[in-house]
């Protein structure tokens, strides 16, 4: 099973690799590609964007295909959108790289969540989610520095040749050492399965554990998009204290989901949400309290920003597993359908929480908090119905 998961990590990371290993390069791509900076920047909107919409596509594919052949083309399109952003002559080019890129990451994330429910169930299955989470944070910890030191040396257009290199080596181990996992009761679809989706999305347990997931993307997307501005326009920090802040945040991410997955068999899953629910509340809260009762020079501290988010960062850790097994449980039979959706709610409608939160007339930190204080009220309201449900999920007709 640890090979297993090793395995299902290397596609899991594809995804945050996509995102942050270029983002201390964007300056030099837009002038070098003689485009503006923003252009370049909406590249990692669009890169999410397409890849909430794609996996309602990949997800009866993988049902349709089997895990394997669509890990295989999804990491053969990553590839391809790699090479083509390494090449590219101008901004359009290097657009359309990100939507090819993004489509292999659908099809790879779809595989790799259908994988999980296909092996596993249960406090087993939540510990591999959250397992998978919570490693995927040391790609936002050390991609920017290294990526920023890769097209330091050897131009903007390196850090995309070493994840080519990367991606090929994922490759061969997915040809050599991945298994079909697609059971054989699995339904399979010709064409975009509407009526199937409609009816998973009408399910309200499936929508109230799924949308706890929304909140906790939405969260992140908030902090990663605000924390530049905070940090350092407002709080002063140099690029590289704020790199190093930014970091030691992804590490601590990853220490609270290993402390979740070992006490998650032992407490169960309903007490990991309401605790990742009570965390986020504490940091929300405070942020609020902060903005509040401490003195103007003092708000502008590192640790009065940074332990509200760290608090509710170990909220998001407690609580990604446990919805998520509990989203993906009854669907067996449907897996790669049901994983398209999580994947689907999760990006859509964490980037539209977040989007919406900083258009409102906040300063950033506020605008984050409205999003922590959300984010626990999805994630209490799935602890409540958690108690109603059974330890296994009887499997949908």
């Amino acid at each position: 099973m640890q090979k297993f998961l090793f395995l299902l990590l290397t596609l899991v990371l594809l995804g945050p690799l996509g995102i942050d290993l270029y983002l201390p390069a964007i300056p030099a791509i837009s002038r070098g590609l003689d485009s503006s900076e923003s252009v370049i920047q909406s590249s990692i909107s669009l890169f999410i964007l397409v890849l909430g919409l794609g996996q309602l596509l990949a997800g009866p594919l993988v049902d349709r295909y089997g895990r394997r052949p669509m890990a295989i083309a999804g990491i053969l399109l990553y590839m391809i959108g790699v090479s083509v952003a390494a090449t590219s002559v101008n901004a359009a080019m290097f657009m359309a790289s990100r939507v090819v890129q993004s489509l292999g990451v659908c099809c790879t994330s779809v595989v790799l969540f259908s994988s999980v429910r296909d092996r596993l169930s249960g406090d087993d299955a939540a510990r591999a989610f959250g397992f998978l989470n919570g490693t995927l944070n040391i790609v936002p910890a050390l991609a920017p520095l290294i990526g920023g030191l890769i097209a330091q040396y050897y131009g903007w257009r390196a850090p995309f040749w070493a994840l080519l290199g990367y991606t090929t080596v994922t490759l061969l181990l997915v040809l050599a050492f991945l298994p079909e996992t697609r059971p054989a009761h699995t339904r399979q679809v010709g064409s975009l399965p509407l009526r199937q989706y409609w009816r998973i999305l009408s399910d309200s347990n499936f929508l109230i554990f799924a949308l706890v997931n929304a909140g906790a993307m939405g969260m992140a997307l908030t902090y990663v998009s605000l924390a530049p501005n905070v940090l350092m326009t407002t709080g002063g920090l140099s690029p590289l204290q704020f790199s190093l802040v930014f970091g030691a945040n992804g590490f601590w991410i990853m220490l609270m989901s290993y402390i979740a997955n070992r006490i998650i068999r032992k407490v169960g899953r309903p007490v990991c949400l309401a605790a990742g629910g009570v965390f986020m509340l504490l940091g929300g809260t405070a942020l609020y309290a902060g903005i509040a009762f401490l003195p103007a020079q003092t708000q502008l501290e590192t640790w009065v920003y940074m332990l509200p988010v760290a608090s509710a960062c170990t909220g998001l850790a407690f609580v990604i597993g446990p919805a998520t097994s509990y989203a993906l449980e009854p669907y067996s039979s449907e897996a790669g359908i049901a994983s398209a959706l999580v994947g689907f709610v999760q990006m859509a409608g964490g980037a539209g929480l977040g989007l919406l939160a900083m258009a409102l007339p906040m300063q950033p930190k506020a605008c984050l908090g409205v999003v922590m204080l959300t984010a626990f009220v999805l994630a209490w309201s799935a602890k409540r119905r958690s108690k109603k449900l059974k330890t296994i999920l009887t499997a949908h007709s």
